[in-house]
């Protein structure tokens, strides 16, 4: 009985592999990036509704 190993990937070159990692290293780099500039864009929104609830609650406060 043969085995059929056509399905197994073929290795990667040494030029193919540092290309592929470039390219996971890009993707990594922009994924870290858009997380850090969604978490500013998350706190800057919380502060300035922290800020508006705070005016509502002195303008409450006082009349």
């Amino acid at each position: 009985m043969t085995e059929d190993l056509s399905f197994r990937r073929k290795p990667l070159t040494p030029e193919e592999r540092q290309a592929r990692d470039a390219a996971r290293r890009v993707e990594a780099e922009k994924a870290m990036r858009d997380h850090e500039e969604a978490q500013k864009a998350f706190h800057a929104n919380r502060e300035r509704l922290k800020a508006e609830r705070l005016a509502r609650e002195a303008a409450a406060a006082k009349g």
